[in-house]
């Protein structure tokens, strides 16, 4: 077999089992949903410590979307 070509599988099989788990993932949780995670408490997305746009948390807060689950 051509060495691309089974490179070219492998990358597919691996893209094939990554979408699988989120499937799974999305079946098993609750209502189908993400648990959601607040990008303020990154400090590399975050650097003027603003409040997370989703929940409403700052960065020295809990995930207010976690609280509600």
């Amino acid at each position: 077999m051509d060495e691309s070509l089974l490179l070219f599988l492998i990358t597919v099989g691996l893209l094939v089992f990554v979408f699988v788990g989120i499937g799974i993932k999305i079946l098993i949780k609750k209502n189908g949903e993400f648990s959601g995670t607040c990008a303020s408490q990154n400090p590399l997305l975050n650097k003027e410590g603003e409040a997370c746009g989703f929940c409403g948390a700052l960065p020295e807060e809990k995930c207010k979307n976690e609280e509600t689950e």
